[in-house]
């Protein structure tokens, strides 16, 4: 039997990636298993849950329409146990019937900048494990961790292996490689970058699936509706997707007969799915926090809110995708209003607070391409301007301590925020931010079309709230 190791045990692996591998199981094709675990000591419970039932938990969806379904998942054969050394991880890694690597980071946990290379300076904790590999230690960035789990395999003479990405990363494969090979150069290890090169690959991926933090709740409706107490149960929306580009170095399980789209190349799945999904999600938690609303679908249902993310996706976002010299494969109306749809189910009771974090990371990967695109065909950027317009308003929430909630900013320096908010004009501050900008930082075009857009934003909240956007 093949395995494939999965690194970040996590809500959306088990709706996502896992399901397909159960999904193709149940067609009778079991030459697959799953093993995963973590990279560090969290979600203790629901490891210790998961191994108490040999891997196997039920998976609750839920459609627009409020029907729910359950199914037992049962892909994950091996719970593996966190390990300061990572020994478990590693005795799978180096294992030769493991054939697939795969891992699921949010944006920040990639340590890239702009131009795709390692941010060693924003990233203490990166620099950090450098040095404490280089006294021998397991790495616990991703990095890390891979240059401990292949330095094990090529050692073991295990054979080649993918290096799979599942998560939202634009270009995630090449981009997630480009930084394993710079953090294996600043280790200096020559050979074992000739082994990375040689014995592995790293296909892109898009995908999708919402998937909300498990609460009690869900754990109440599975006992009620299967008999089950299952504390590792979890929810997902009924939608799910996936695209790999096809460029597998060993073996890889047959997908394509449980709907995975095994494709040439993903780039246009992937900008369709950043830009009109990603970004119009962030740009509904950021403008439903404002408002003191709890969950995605209040904000979707919001029609000032929802004008906020169509525009933006239909004024912008469309004409950039999809244009007569480079058609677009999907048919990105009809993708705007699925999205749209989706963001509205109130079953899934996904939160703002989940959605809304990393936008330190979510405004240069998720909204910038389409500003920079907009303003080099020289085009208006109204309407993606407000998407900036709004986190920067949801940002001088966070620094006058008025969240309803703790937000979560990996790629943020929490210092240069406060600064960019107390700052004498904010908007020009927050403008010329190059960690979120780029080569577009303090561009006179994307300062103004902010500005109004912030004005826009204050009208908003005030006429909705009756108090400023940075009251509580």
């Amino acid at each position: 039997m093949n395995t494939i190791l999965h690194l970040g045990l996590g809500s959306f692996h088990r709706a996502h990636q896992a399901v397909y591998v159960h999904q193709l199981r149940q067609l009778g094709d079991k030459r697959w298993r799953i093993a995963a675990g973590n990279l560090r000591p969290d979600m203790q419970d629901t490891i210790a849950a998961l191994q108490s039932q040999g891997g196997a938990y039920t998976l609750e969806t839920v459609t627009p329409q409020g029907e729910r379904s359950y199914t037992r998942i049962t892909a994950i054969e091996q719970v593996i146990p966190y390990q300061a050394d990572l020994a478990p991880l590693v005795a799978v890694g180096a294992n030769p019937t493991t054939r697939i690597i795969s891992f699921t980071v949010t944006e920040a946990g990639y340590y890239l900048d702009a131009n795709s290379r390692l941010d060693w300076a924003g990233f203490p904790e990166l620099r950090a494990d450098l040095e404490a590999m280089k006294t021998g230690l397991a790495g616990h960035t991703l990095y890390g961790a891979l240059v401990t789990l292949l330095r094990a395999r090529a050692k073991a003479g295990a054979g080649p292996v993918t290096l799979l990405n599942c998560d939202n990363l634009r270009h995630n494969g090449e981009r997630a490689r480009s930084g394993l090979l710079q953090f294996i150069d600043a280790l200096g290890d020559t050979a074992l970058k000739a082994w990375v090169e040689a014995q592995t690959s790293s296909p892109n991926a898009m995908v999708d699936r919402i998937t909300p933090r498990p609460s009690p709740d869900v754990v109440d409706r599975v006992l009620a509706a299967t008999g089950e107490q299952d504390p590792a149960s979890l929810m997902a929306e009924s939608f799910i997707q996936w695209v790999i580009e096809d460029d597998f170095i060993a073996d890889r399980p047959e997908w394509e007969r449980v709907g995975v789209e095994m494709v040439d190349s993903v780039d246009a799945f992937e900008e369709a799915k950043i830009r009109l999904l990603n970004a119009t999600h962030s740009c509904i938690a950021w403008a439903g926090t404002l408002l003191g609303l709890r969950y995605i679908h209040e904000g979707t249902q919001h029609a000032v809110i929802r004008r906020f993310a169509y525009d933006y996706v239909t004024d912008d976002v469309i004409p950039v995708l999809d244009t007569p010299e480079h058609p677009c494969p999907i048919h990105l109306p009809s993708y705007r209003d699925v999205v749209l749809d989706r963001f509205s189910n109130p079953a899934i009771a996904d939160t703002n607070q989940r959605v809304a974090m990393d936008g330190f990371s979510k405004i240069p990967g998720f909204v910038v391409p389409t500003i920079r695109e907009r303003l080099a065909r020289g085009e208006s950027i109204e309407s993606v301007a407000m998407l900036p317009a709004l986190f920067l308003a949801y940002l001088q929430r966070w620094h006058a301590g008025q969240l309803p909630y703790t937000y979560q900013d990996q790629a943020m320096k929490p210092d240069t925020a406060h600064a960019l908010c107390e700052a004498a004009d904010p908007v020009a501050a927050f403008c010329a931010e190059h960690a979120l900008w780029g080569e577009l930082a303090a561009d006179a075009r994307l300062v103004e079309a902010v500005r109004r857009a912030r004005d826009r934003v204050s009208r908003f909240v005030t006429a909705h709230t009756g108090v400023g956007p940075a009251a509580a």
